[in-house]
C-alpha cells in the first residue's frame, strides 16, 4: 500500500545527529537520530520541550529512513564554559532563558562532535497518518517553522530550506529511492543508506539502534531495528 513521504534535506555548515554519550564526550553518528528528528518537528510545530507526551507521540509514529549525500567530516569542538544560578541565555525570538542547576564550582568542560559540510536526504511518514500532528501540518510547519530550526544542536543553523518535497512509496527504502532519484545535486553514485527493519531488502546487515528519547523522563533510551546498505 504506497503512502505519502516528506523529503527533508539535511544540509548545514556543521550539524550533529546524536550518540550515545559518555560523561564529557559526545559523539555524532553518521544519520540522523529518530529522537532529533522529532525534536525537529516540535520545534517547527512550536511544541515546548515540556510537552513531553506530544513528543513521545510523535516518535512512536515516526518511520524514518536516510541517505548520506555527502559524507563530510568530524569536527570536534572544545567547549569551557563557568555558569551561575543566575546566568540566563538567548534562546529564540529573543526570549532570555534561566537555568534550573547549581553553579560550578570551576570551568566546565566537554567535547562535542560535528560533522562539517556534511548533507543527508531523509524521508518520513507517520503510523496513524489520520491523527494530529499530520504530514501536511508538519509540511507547513518546516515551510513556516514557528521557531528558527536546527540540525541537532542549537549552533547547526540549517543552510537551505529542509523541507524538499513529497514522494509516494509503499516502504521506507523505495521512498528514499524516489526521493533520491529526483536528483541531489551532488553527483552520480551510490548512498550509504539506513531504513527500518521490515522497510526494504536486507541489506548489509542490522543494528538495534540506540536513538530515541524517554521524552517523558527526559532522557534518552530505547532502540530501534534498522538496515544498513546502500541504494543507487
Amino acid at each position: 500500500m504506497s503512502r505519502d513521504w516528506l523529503v527533508l534535506r539535511l544540509e548545514a555548515p556543521i550539524m550533529a545527529f546524536g550518540g550515545v554519550l559518555v560523561d564529557q564526550i559526545g559523539p555524532t553518528r553518521d544519520f540522523p537520530a529518530a529522537s532529533m528528528v522529532t525534536g525537529l518537528l516540535g520545534n517547527a510545530l512550536g511544541w515546548h520541550w515540556t510537552e513531553r507526551a506530544r513528543h513521545d507521540a510523535l516518535q512512536e509514529r515516526l518511520v524514518l529512513a536516510a541517505a548520506v549525500l555527502r559524507e563530510g567530516r568530524v569536527l570536534t569542538d572544545v567547549q569551557n564554559a563557568e555558569l551561575s544560578k543566575a546566568d540566563k541565555g538567548w534562546t529564540t525570538r529573543g526570549a532570555p532563558e534561566g537555568r534550573d542547576g547549581g553553579s560550578y564550582s570551576g570551568p566546565h568542560r566537554r567535547w562535542r562532535d560535528y560533522i562539517a559540510d556534511g548533507a543527508v536526504l531523509a524521508v518520513i511518514t507517520f503510523r496513524h497518518p489520520e491523527v494530529a500532528p499530520t504530514l501536511d501540518e508538519v509540511a507547513n510547519a518546516l515551510e513556516r517553522p514557528a521557531r528558527p530550526l536546527f540540525i541537532g544542536r542549537k549552533p547547526c543553523l540549517p543552510s537551505r530550506p529542509i523541507l524538499d518535497g513529497w514522494v509516494s512509496a509503499d516502504t521506507a527504502h523505495t521512498a528514499l529511492r524516489e526521493a533520491l532519484g529526483k536528483g541531489t545535486g551532488e553527483g552520480a553514485g551510490t548512498w550509504r543508506a539506513l531504513w527500518p527493519e521490515g522497510e526494504g531488502p536486507d541489506g548489509d546487515r542490522l543494528e538495534d539502534l540506540a536513538d530515541l528519547r524517554d521524552w517523558r523522563g527526559g532522557l534518552h533510551a530505547g532502540a530501534r531495528r534498522v538496515v544498513h546498505g546502500r541504494i543507487g
